[in-house]
């Protein structure tokens, strides 16, 4: 009688590939990569160099990956528990301490050298320390110790316009640093839509979100006074001529529109509500930056 193997057959070639695509995160990665874009086109009056915008782009969305990746090798315990995140090939087991740290560490490498080589130093700094501070301070420090990780950890995941402006421009101005400030003030409403609905999950992880440490009502109140802030801040870019009339409209039905979802939110809570809200918190973020991108454009070609 033939011995039964234990072997477990060998992974094939496009499932891993998966699994490592996987580590990075895409569909968050992708939003930060296009507001990173959209600072590199707001940072000039014409047209982006060709090489700059590839070789940026290409370098912020691998380091981008590459925070992510050691993000999930960190939490691969506390998603494990959660059943927003269980899938993951490091909640799964399906990928090796060694295999996730050699795949961050390799784009970590590459996309410092993209930056390094062909955009310049400034920006290769900048998203290192945007890579750092999200894979290390938020995920490590900031993220299991208090209920304000989003709000302190969320500089790290403003910082993708201010990377694509220095990518451009080589320098740090201050349209770059408002860009910042809007998805700074963006990103508490988002999570926390997030984390009222997925609240028993970030319980049993042990995680100190806000719904878990002060309950559903006082954060259904901290997102829509967010959502105010957000309201006036995105109102900012007009107050300096950094954009004309057809982005202030846009800014301020978008906004209405958020606050609207956010008061409904804290006056009637159900979870269908906090995911409508999560929902339109993304289409939000990707909609201003594009209307700010049309004015930069619309209003040189009208004048």
């Amino acid at each position: 009688m033939q011995p039964t193997s234990t072997t477990e057959p060998p992974v094939q070639l496009g499932t891993r590939l998966r699994q490592f695509a996987d580590l990075t995160k895409p569909r968050v990665t992708m939003l930060a990569v296009f507001c990173a874009v959209i600072g590199m086109f707001l940072a000039t009056p014409g047209m982006v160099d060709p090489l700059v915008l590839v070789a940026g782009t290409a370098g912020i969305w691998i380091l981008a990956g590459g925070a992510f990746a050691v993000n999930c090798l960190i939490e691969q315990r506390i998603d494990a528990q959660m059943a927003r995140t269980r899938g993951r090939p490091m909640a799964r087991g399906e990928l090796t301490t060694r295999q996730a740290l050699v795949f961050a560490v390799i784009l970590a490498a590459v996309g410092s050298a993209l930056l390094y080589l062909f955009v310049n130093p400034l920006t290769m700094w900048l998203t290192i320390a945007t890579f750092f501070g999200y894979a290390f301070i938020y995920t490590v420090l900031l993220k299991p110790t208090t209920p304000q990780n989003i709000v302190i950890g969320g500089l790290s995941g403003a910082m993708p316009p201010m990377l694509g402006w220095a990518a451009v421009t080589g320098e740090v101005g201050p349209e770059s640093i408002l860009l910042v400030l809007i998805i700074f003030v963006w990103t508490p409403p988002h999570f926390w839509a997030l984390a009222l609905y997925r609240v028993e999950d970030y319980r049993k992880s042990g995680l100190p979100m806000l719904p878990v440490t002060h309950g559903s009502e006082f954060t259904r109140l901290q997102i829509l006074l967010y959502t105010l802030l957000l309201l006036a801040v995105t109102v900012l870019p007009f107050v300096i001529k950094m954009s004309g009339w057809p982005y202030l409209i846009a800014a301020l039905l978008l906004g209405a529109g958020f606050v609207a979802h956010a008061w409904r939110l804290y006056r009637d809570y159900s979870d269908a509500r906090a995911r409508k809200t999560f929902a339109y918190s993304l289409w939000y973020l990707a909609a201003l930056f594009a209307a700010l991108l049309l004015d930069h454009y619309l209003t040189q070609f009208l004048l």
